[in-house]
C-alpha cells in the first residue's frame, strides 16, 4: 500500500537569483505531526507565483521515493524530502500509474489529481540543477497536484488509499509528454480535454494542440523585396502604403489581423495589416518617429524588405457574434477583419466600435462604414472624444454588447486593458487583443527588474547582431543565450523554464540562424525560437 514519508511546507521568501530577487515558496522542508490541508494549501505552507502555483487546482504537490532515488543516482549526491519543493513525500503513487481525475485519502483528508507539476525554472535553482526542468520532462518524473475534495489532518506515517480513478486512464507522465513532448496523439488530447478533474490551464493547452494553434510556417524565411505600389494619404497623419511582389506574382495569403515587419534605414518596425487586396497587402501607418516618417514618405516605385506576414491576432471561423473595437491607429488589424467578413457576405451579428480623437483623424471612417453597410447584421458606433465622448466601460455596459460574442480589440496598451475588463465584466470569455510595441513581459516570480525602457547592454558583445524590432535595440550578442541578452537590455521578455521545455519563450525569428545549447525538448515551429536556450549562428531579428 502506498504511504505518506513526510509531510513540507514552507513560505515564499526572497532569494537572490542572477543579480535580481526571486520572490519563491520552493523551499520546502519536514514537519513533524498532524497538519491540516486546506482548500488551498497546508497549514504552513504558501506559493510564491499564484499564476503558475498554488490556487485551489495546484493547493498541494505531491513527489515520490522512487523519484528520489532515481535523482540520486543520476546527480550522485544526497537528497532530502522537500528538495523537489513537493509537500507531500510519497511511498508509491509512480507518475506512470496515477491518473488525472483518480481521488486518494490520506488520513483524514481526500485529494484528486488535477495536473502534472509545472516545468518552473525555480526546482532547478532550489535544486543547484537549472537543466532540471528539462530532466523532469525527459525522464518522466514531473510529479503532480492534488486538488483538496475534503478537508482534513495528515501526517507521515499515513496510509494512501485510492477511493476514485480517473476516466480514460490518462496517467501523470502521459498527461505531461502530451504537453511538453512531440509525437502526440489526437485521440489522447481530445480524451484529455474531456477530464473534468484536469485543471483549466492544462484543458486550454490540449485544446489549443488540437486546434492547431502553434504558429505556421512564415510564408518565407528572412526579409524579401517588395514593390510599393500606391501610397494614399488617409488623413493628416495616416497613409496607406501598397505592396506587391517586383515580378507582379500574386504573394502568398495573409490572415486578416496579422502584421509586417519592415527593415528600414535603422529601424526595423511591425505594423498591421489594414487589408489583404488580391494578390498583394496594405498596412496602414501613422506618422509618429522616425521609422514611420520613412514609410509614409516612400513613393510608388520604391523597394522595401518586408518580412512574411506573422501573428496569432486572426479572426477565427464562426456562427457566435463579433465584436470589434479599436482606437486610434489601432483599427488597422480590425478593419482588416471586416474586409474579411465582407468578402465573406458573413450573416453574422457584428459590433463594430470605434473611438478617435476627432473625425479629421479618423482613418479610414468611410471604407469602414461603407463595408458595415454591405453586411446584414453589422452595428456602428463611433466615438470622439473631442466632442461626443470616450469608448469606455460605460459604453459598453449601454451598449449590452452580447456575452456569447468574441471580441478583437486593438489600440493603445491602456485602453486594451480598459476593454478586456469592461467586456468581461459584460460576460465575454473570448476577448482577444493585439499590441504593437514591446509585448508584456512574464518572468514568473521575478522582482527588482529595472522599470526603464529597453537599452543597450552594459556590457557589449562582440558575436552577431542581434536586433529587438519592437523595443528598438540592435547590440552585438555575448556568450549566453538570447534571452539572457534581452534581460541585459532591459528587453521585456517571456519565459517559465529557462531550459526549452514549457515554450513560454517562444518567439518569431524574422531573420537569420540560432542554434541551441540545451537542446530543447521539441524544436518550435519553422520560424520560431525558444530564446532562453538558443544563442545567435548569424545576425538575427527577433520580434520582441
Amino acid at each position: 500500500m502506498a504511504k505518506l514519508l513526510s509531510v513540507n511546507v514552507g513560505m515564499p521568501k526572497d532569494v537572490a537569483w542572477q543579480g535580481r530577487t526571486v520572490h519563491t515558496g520552493v523551499w520546502k522542508y519536514p514537519v513533524t505531526g498532524p497538519r491540516m490541508a486546506r482548500r488551498l494549501n497546508i497549514d504552513g505552507d504558501g506559493q510564491g507565483d499564484l499564476g503558475g502555483h498554488g490556487g485551489e487546482q495546484r493547493a498541494v504537490l505531491v513527489y515520490q521515493l522512487d523519484s528520489y532515488r532515481h535523482w540520486r543516482r543520476h546527480f550522485g549526491r544526497d537528497l532530502d524530502y522537500g528538495q523537489f519543493g513537493e509537500n507531500l513525500t510519497v511511498d508509491g503513487l509512480p507518475d506512470d500509474e496515477v491518473c488525472i481525475g483518480d481521488r486518494y485519502r490520506i488520513g483524514e483528508a481526500e485529494f484528486e489529481v488535477t495536473q502534472p507539476r509545472v516545468t518552473c525554472y525555480r526546482v532547478g535553482m532550489r535544486m543547484g540543477e537549472p537543466e532540471l526542468p528539462a530532466l523532469l520532462v525527459s525522464h518522466h518524473r514531473p510529479g503532480f497536484y492534488l486538488r483538496v475534495v475534503a478537508e482534513g489532518r495528515v501526517r507521515a506515517g499515513d496510509p494512501i488509499t485510492r477511493t476514485r480513478s480517473g476516466p480514460h486512464a490518462l496517467t501523470v507522465a502521459e498527461a505531461d509528454a502530451l504537453l511538453y513532448l512531440p509525437g502526440r496523439d489526437p485521440a489522447r488530447l481530445r480524451a484529455a480535454t474531456d477530464i473534468l478533474a484536469l485543471s483549466p490551464g492544462w484543458q486550454g493547452s490540449f485544446r489549443d494542440l488540437l486546434a492547431g494553434a502553434s504558429a505556421a510556417e512564415p510564408a518565407w524565411a528572412g526579409f524579401r523585396p517588395l514593390h510599393v505600389t500606391r501610397v494614399v494619404p488617409e488623413t493628416e497623419t495616416v497613409s496607406s502604403i501598397y505592396l506587391s511582389a517586383p515580378d507582379g506574382s500574386p504573394l502568398p495569403a495573409a490572415s486578416a489581423g496579422q502584421y509586417l515587419t519592415f527593415r528600414l534605414p535603422g529601424a526595423v518596425r511591425s505594423y498591421s495589416l489594414s487589408s489583404v487586396p488580391d494578390g498583394g497587402y496594405r498596412v496602414s501607418v501613422k506618422r509618429e518617429g522616425a521609422a514611420s516618417a520613412y514609410l509614409t514618405g516612400v513613393r510608388p516605385g520604391a523597394i522595401l524588405e518586408v518580412a512574411a506576414p506573422r501573428g496569432d491576432f486572426v479572426l477565427t471561423d464562426g456562427t457566435e457574434p463579433v465584436v470589434l473595437v479599436s482606437a486610434g491607429i489601432g483599427v488597422t488589424p480590425v478593419l482588416a477583419m471586416l474586409h474579411q467578413l465582407a468578402a465573406q457576405g458573413s450573416d453574422r451579428e457584428i459590433w463594430w466600435l470605434h473611438g478617435a480623437r476627432e473625425p479629421r483623424e479618423h482613418a479610414m471612417a468611410a471604407e469602414a462604414h461603407a463595408l458595415l453597410a454591405s453586411l446584414p447584421h453589422a452595428r456602428e458606433h463611433v466615438f470622439y472624444s473631442a466632442t461626443t465622448g470616450r469608448l469606455d466601460e460605460a459604453v459598453l455596459t449601454a451598449l449590452a454588447v452580447p456575452a456569447d460574442a468574441s471580441a478583437y480589440v486593438c489600440g493603445p496598451a491602456a485602453f486594451m486593458a480598459d476593454m478586456r475588463e469592461a467586456l468581461t465584466a459584460r460576460g465575454l470569455t473570448r476577448v482577444h487583443t493585439e499590441l504593437f510595441g514591446v509585448l508584456p513581459s512574464l518572468n514568473p516570480g521575478v522582482t527588482g527588474v529595472p522599470a526603464r525602457p529597453p537599452h543597450q547592454p552594459a556590457e557589449v558583445g562582440t558575436g552577431p547582431l542581434v536586433t529587438f524590432a519592437r523595443s528598438g535595440v540592435s547590440t552585438p550578442s555575448g556568450t549566453g543565450s538570447l534571452l539572457e541578452l534581452a534581460e541585459a537590455c532591459d528587453v521585456p521578455a517571456r519565459w517559465s523554464c529557462r531550459t526549452g521545455v514549457c515554450h513560454n519563450c517562444v518567439t518569431p525569428l524574422l531573420s537569420g540562424e540560432i542554434t541551441y545549447s540545451p537542446a530543447p525538448l521539441e524544436p518550435p515551429a519553422e520560424g520560431q525560437v525558444l530564446i532562453c536556450c538558443a544563442r545567435p549562428g548569424t545576425d538575427v531579428v527577433l520580434d520582441m
